[in-house]
């Protein structure tokens, strides 16, 4: 049996990481032969999920950031590539309202992206963003997972 590739990138969640990210995701996607639409859909997924690190998952606390991680995983398998991006931060946490309209797109964009989808997490305990992208695909993925119909409930608040 052929061993499949895997990936692992350690950085301080930087901005700067978010393209290291995408350029180890590329040369993945184009060793495993990923059409380019697909690989489109990664790149814009997996970039929202590193950003959500960068701008959220650690206190803004004067800090240079250097002590704050961004872990991704890049998994193959025979179906296609699991991305994980995983923070050590403050975890998800509900907001009573927002500053922002354009705030909390970010999880259902990539839910609508990817051909899997899972968020794990915990108030204090960091959180896991885990998409899948298929080597072939019959339908475009929004239509399954349409944005804002996730059903995802964050932790920390009631179902």
């Amino acid at each position: 049996m052929t061993e499949r590739p895997e990936v692992r990138l350690t950085m301080a969640a930087l901005p700067e990481g978010v393209g290291v990210v995408r350029q180890a995701l590329a040369g993945m996607a184009d060793a495993l032969a990923f059409d380019q639409g697909v690989l489109a859909d990664m790149k814009m997924a997996v970039t929202e999920a590193c950003t959500n690190v960068v701008v959220h998952a650690y206190a803004d606390d004067g800090s240079d950031g250097t002590a704050d991680t961004l872990e991704v995983d890049l998994l193959a398998d025979e179906l296609g590539l699991t991305v994980v991006v995983r923070d050590r931060g403050s975890g998800i946490k509900p907001r009573a309202a927002r500053s922002t309209p354009a705030l909390g797109l970010g999880l259902p964009l990539i839910a609508a992206l990817s051909d899997a989808f899972e968020v794990r997490g915990s108030s204090g305990g960091g959180t896991e963003v885990r998409m899948t992208f298929h080597y072939m695909r019959d339908a475009d993925p929004v239509e399954s997972n349409p944005i804002g119909e996730t059903g995802w409930v964050p932790p920390d608040r009631p179902t």
